[in-house]
């Protein structure tokens, strides 16, 4: 086997977007089907009980014990492959361990997308076909702040208290760690075709160039593309100290930078295809989907932290409230915070690894990484990386419509 990813086959979703369209009735239909049991009993069934206008939801019953089956939704290129491209090595060595088989799934293409699918089942209590969601901080902090997931019990999760990275146990969206794991971790910043764009970039602003008009891919994930606009304006993105103001002279760029056809597109992962084809040569990227492409590709992309700054993110693992594998999804949080399976899934997927004692454990799996500050990152790097500051849910409301309405979501 290979210690690095090889090419994936085309995925069903995006390599087609987000599979599995859940059956979704509406809330009318549904609360029609509850019929003479009332409102009360279906809301109870369905693992919620009222308090008033607002619903509560409880966990669903934990069967684990008996039922040795756990479905998790990731996002794509986000897993350790076999070479057959269907085969998950380290899932495959989680179940011969446990007996849990995963249904494993890239259902996740953007949190905004994602979100979309899924709330209106989640806010009911109601079960998605998923025990493991992956999201990044900013949207797992809506789920758990709406109390849709469960909390953890950190007696099951021995290894992720010894060995997840410090600066990643104190978050702002789950003090304590009480609902989440982090899953990867990674930087936004720029790249550009070292080929056909040979001249290449050092900040933000240089995407604007007449040379690039129409060949600029975006992320769209607002904290990321904005993130290093605002940075790239002087604005301290992790700061309390900013506001509307300087958000919307970044919007002002955004908006004029789309309208006048600069950026080709704004996308979430299919933004790696228009690389691939070079129908774009330049953009606003997440770092370890370069060195997955280059690995693949030749070594085509050069990726950069603007000089400005980049952003940090996570992404975290949550169960949702109506999942009935609490255990088992503990289980496999925990067996991936071992630092041999951690380093086994860095090699493949080349983001920043969260997991203490992964570097040294990639000795024996690919010691060219040992080195790569995108996987294992330098400190002059992390000086470089700003977190997006929390936003009240006025602002979060705010800022995401505007951001939409300017990509032409």
């Amino acid at each position: 086997m290979n210690s690095r990813r090889p090419a994936p086959p085309q995925d069903p979703l995006i390599r087609a977007l987000v599979s599995a369209q859940l059956a979704r009735p509406s809330r009318r239909s549904v609360l029609a089907g509850a019929g003479a049991v009332g409102l009360s009993a279906f809301l109870a069934a369905c693992g919620t009980k009222g308090s008033g206008s607002k619903v509560q939801l409880t966990p669903a019953q934990d069967l684990s014990a008996s039922v040795k089956e756990l479905s998790w939704a990731n996002w794509t290129l986000y897993l350790d492959v076999d070479d057959d491209g269907k085969t998950y090595p380290s899932l495959e060595e989680f179940t011969k361990r446990t007996g849990v088989k995963v249904n494993y799934s890239e259902d996740v293409d953007g949190n905004d997308t994602y979100y979309g699918k899924v709330q209106g089942q989640l806010s009911r209590g109601q079960n998605i076909g998923r025990d493991i969601i992956t999201l990044t901080d900013w949207m797992a902090g809506r789920l758990i702040r709406q109390g849709w997931v469960q909390e953890l019990d950190h007696a099951q999760l021995p290894h992720v208290d010894a060995n997840m990275l410090e600066n990643l146990k104190k978050v702002d969206f789950d003090p304590g760690r009480k609902h989440s794991v982090t899953w990867q971790t990674g930087y936004a910043g720029i790249c550009w075709n070292k080929a056909k764009y040979p001249k290449g970039l050092r900040t933000v602003s240089d995407l604007w160039s007449p040379e690039l008009k129409g060949r600029v891919t975006a992320l769209d994930e607002m904290r990321d593309t904005m993130g290093l606009l605002m940075l790239d304006q002087g604005t301290d993105i992790s700061s309390a100290d900013w506001g509307d103001e300087q958000y919307e002279t970044a919007l002002d760029t955004l908006n004029r930078q789309v309208q006048s056809g600069q950026i080709r597109k704004v996308q979430g992962n299919a933004y790696k295809e228009d690389l691939i084809s070079g129908d774009a040569l330049a953009g606003i990227v997440w770092s370890g989907d370069i060195t997955q492409l280059n690995f693949e590709h030749d070594d085509q992309w050069e990726f950069v932290i603007p000089e400005a700054g980049g952003t940090l993110w996570s992404d975290n693992l949550l169960v949702p409230m109506a999942s009935q594998q609490l255990g088992n999804a503990q289980k496999l949080m925990d067996f991936y915070y071992e630092p041999e399976i951690a380093a086994q899934v860095a090699a493949y997927v080349n983001y920043i690894c969260p997991v203490q004692g992964a570097q040294q454990a990639m000795e024996k799996i690919d010691p060219e990484l040992i080195n790569n500050p995108l996987i294992f990152p330098t400190e002059a790097d992390l000086k470089k990386a700003y977190v997006f500051r929390a936003l009240t849910p006025g602002e979060e409301s705010d800022y995401t419509d505007k951001f939409q309405t300017a990509i032409g979501a």
